[in-house]
């Protein structure tokens, strides 16, 4: 039996219109694992009479997937301008996310030489740096996995893949807390800056 996202644990982001841009929404193997890559809305945009605006906030670069008939999201991977945002992110994703998951979020404004596993709100998080790559590239290389061997397969799965090596990770990054890592971190960059108009 296929899964729709109604039946998955993405049912409320969706329901919420937080999952936007998406390069893929929908199954992922054949086993009904359900898997999403593109942006989430974290924090809307006041709407003035009948205009759409973009969301102020946003988790970009998302790769996630959930398995079928799960009430949680069992991995997901994202880009955020900066670390600051993630108290947000989790306060909108706090329904979905479960202490066993495994949750990669890389960040513009950490120590590029540095990499940390921090516990906020009873959620694991690695946290990671993040300025010219992207999420999909550092994750490759993160789980040691070949580009070559992923360029045989489709979008779904190529998410497969990352899931199946997130979901096994066990590497062990120093612990911080989500306070230190929070007085650490850098400026927020603007994404705009030094790009042609």
């Amino acid at each position: 039996m296929s899964t729709t996202i109604e039946h998955s644990a993405f049912a409320d982001l969706d329901r919420q219109k937080r999952l936007l841009n998406p390069v893929f929404k929908g199954e992922i193997n054949p086993h009904g694992r359900f898997g999403f890559r593109g942006e989430l809305a974290i924090k809307f945009a006041v709407a003035l009479a009948d205009e759409a605006r973009p969301p102020e906030l946003l988790a970009q670069q998302i790769i996630s997937v959930a398995e079928p008939e799960a009430p949680k999201i069992g991995f997901f991977s994202c880009y955020l301008l900066s670390f600051g945002y993630l108290e947000s992110l989790v306060e909108v994703l706090a329904d979905s996310l479960d202490p066993t998951g495994k949750y990669f979020i890389y960040c513009n404004n950490i120590d590029f030489s540095k990499r940390y596993h921090l516990e906020y709100k009873g959620i694991p998080f690695y946290i990671l740096p993040l300025d010219e790559a992207t999420v999909y590239n550092e994750l490759l290389d993160l789980f040691g996995l070949e580009r070559n061997d992923l360029k045989k397969l489709d979008t779904a799965g190529k998410i497969n893949r990352i899931a199946e090596s997130a979901l096994q990770y066990s590497s062990v990054f120093p612990e911080i807390s989500y306070a230190d890592c929070l007085a650490g971190m850098g400026p927020v960059r603007d994404p705009g800056e030094n790009r042609p108009v």
